[in-house]
């Protein structure tokens, strides 16, 4: 009796440290995108410098580099000139800066700036970086990233993090973002299921622009697996930007069937029919 009641009693607690897990995902995901605005990404450390990663409203990389503004360096201001350099090149609107080691100076520095240059209209904020080594260490960032070092990897993670959070988070291992209790815990198989789960839920609610999204984000979306995701992107790479969802008919491999599921979640912002952005399904059209 002892056995089963202790049995019962723990998954019932791994029931519920899941359904938690799930939930403060769910929160991370969905929290509110800065939107495509030019940022800087900052992945502060001490000895090893505040590593920093300039990309476009796109989620480009346009620019990378390290600065010593801490000790043992203490280049405060030759800091502050860099940063400020790279914000009047790039026309760049936000700062993006890690919460690790060092954050809470180099929000210092971040202030500094603001202060001293305020005809650069810059706003700061800090964001999580759980997860960010992981990503920047995964085969995912090496295919799409290749020619960056690790630590750079991780700045661009933090500015894209601002940019759009689901976009970039979808690309890590859901485990790894760090939001529930002791994740070994439970059952690894119903944490893996239910986290996928989330993150699918979370994907096909808000929906996904065609023109903008990574493999990994359009592999989430409904009826889309990951060599369909691969096609759609190579078809954009060659073709240029989608201007209607009826030209995703085109994509190789993707069928009559997977459009039928796929195509109210896929949106097509400025195309060339306004219900391309929205939710609408296109077999609903005619209707609208």
């Amino acid at each position: 009796l002892e056995t089963e009641l202790m049995t019962a009693l723990r998954e019932k607690s791994e029931t519920e440290a899941i359904q938690i897990f799930a939930r403060n995902l769910k929160n991370l995901l969905l929290a509110s995108p800065a939107g495509p605005r030019a940022t800087i990404g900052l992945d502060p450390g001490l000895r090893t410098g505040v590593k920093i990663a300039v990309v476009d409203n796109t989620g480009k990389v346009l620019e990378h580099d390290t600065i010593y503004p801490h000790a043992p360096r203490n280049d405060w201001q030759g800091a502050l000139h860099k940063l400020a350099m790279l914000a009047k090149k790039h026309n760049i609107a936000l700062i993006s800066i890690g919460n690790g080691t060092a954050s809470r100076e180099t929000d210092k520095l971040a202030q500094d700036l603001i202060k001293q240059f305020p005809e650069l209209s810059l706003s700061k904020i800090v964001v999580s970086e759980a997860g960010a080594s992981v990503y920047s260490a995964s085969e995912f960032a090496s295919k799409e990233l290749p020619d960056l070092d690790v630590s750079i990897r991780g700045a661009v993670s933090i500015a894209r993090r601002l940019q759009d959070p689901l976009a970039e988070l979808v690309k890590i291992d859901p485990k790894s973002i760090g939001v529930g209790q002791y994740q070994h815990d439970v059952s690894q198989t119903q944490l893996a299921r239910s986290l996928d789960a989330v993150v699918e839920d979370c994907v096909n609610a808000v929906g996904v622009d065609v023109n903008t999204a990574s493999i990994a984000l359009l592999a989430r979306v409904s009826g889309l697996s990951n060599s369909v995701a691969q096609s759609i992107v190579n078809y954009r790479d060659k073709q240029g930007a989608f201007t209607s969802r009826e030209q995703l008919r085109s994509v190789p491999r993707l069928g009559e069937k997977t459009f039928e599921q796929a195509a109210g979640f896929l949106r097509i912002m400025n195309g060339e029919n306004p219900l391309d952005a929205s939710s609408v399904h296109p077999e609903s059209y005619p209707l609208v």
